[in-house]
């Protein structure tokens, strides 16, 4: 996108992109000397200028891909350049294989006979259908599946768990457990024994909590009966 704008028009313009989510816009005349970065309702905006009479060139990116600018080019007041490198997962090889490794630890040593709930972001993707992972997903998840879910899905077949958000069938703003402007993907999960899925009656996302600023508050409903401890009585004489 394209946009003619001085200085008070700059907020006009944050508006605007807002408005029609537009994650990187590119403005010219900005006739904002010097070249210098700014922050604005938002987004940064990087700029190159030399007069305050004529062109100026920036570029505004939002606040969800600025923190991906890894290089900024500005060669006059007519031509600049900004470098985003979209990170994938977050985190290399080495360290996915780590987290596993002490995954597969911790859960090694919880006896088989108690129950096991296993919570958090493990920034994959499952897949819509279970397509080769019948016994440990159930058939309802978002989109495609990357190397991430299949990480996810190996570790839960290797230890006969079920992920929980894939048994009930959902539409998709109770799928999605991290919501952003640029993007929408379930990356959240719920893992329990297979032989506690009669325990759980429903998973789902309730779209309108947010814990943190872009994770939605994914909830699981168990039923699980307590066992009443009954009391003994006592059969102590009275001291008369």
């Amino acid at each position: 996108m394209e946009h003619r704008f001085v200085n008070e028009e700059v907020h006009s313009a944050s508006e605007i992109l807002k408005k029609r989510k537009i994650n990187i816009a590119c403005v010219q005349e900005t006739r904002w000397v010097g070249a210098k970065a700014r922050i604005v309702d938002g987004f940064k905006l990087w700029y190159s200028g030399g007069s305050r009479d004529r062109n100026g060139v920036g570029i505004l990116v939002d606040g969800d891909l600025k923190e991906q600018v890894v290089e900024v080019r500005r060669i006059n007041d007519r031509l600049m350049m900004v470098k985003l490198v979209i990170r994938g997962l977050g985190l290399d090889e080495e360290a996915k294989k780590l987290f596993y490794e002490d995954l597969d630890e911790v859960v090694r040593g919880i006896p088989n006979t108690e129950k096991i709930i296993i919570s958090g972001d493990f920034n994959g993707h499952i897949g819509a259908t279970s397509n080769g992972f019948d016994d440990v997903h159930g058939g309802f998840g978002f989109r495609e599946r990357n190397g991430g879910g299949t990480s996810l899905l190996d570790f839960a077949k290797a230890f006969k768990l079920v992920i929980a958000n894939s048994c009930f069938p959902k539409k998709e703003n109770h799928l999605v457990t991290f919501r952003s402007s640029v993007a929408k993907t379930q990356i959240d999960y719920f893992l329990l024994r297979k032989g506690d899925r009669g325990l759980f009656k429903d998973c789902k996302v309730i779209p309108s909590e947010n814990l943190t600023t872009q994770h939605k508050l994914l909830v699981m409903d168990l039923e699980i009966k307590r066992v009443r401890r009954k009391k003994i009585a006592s059969d102590r004489s009275r001291i008369k």
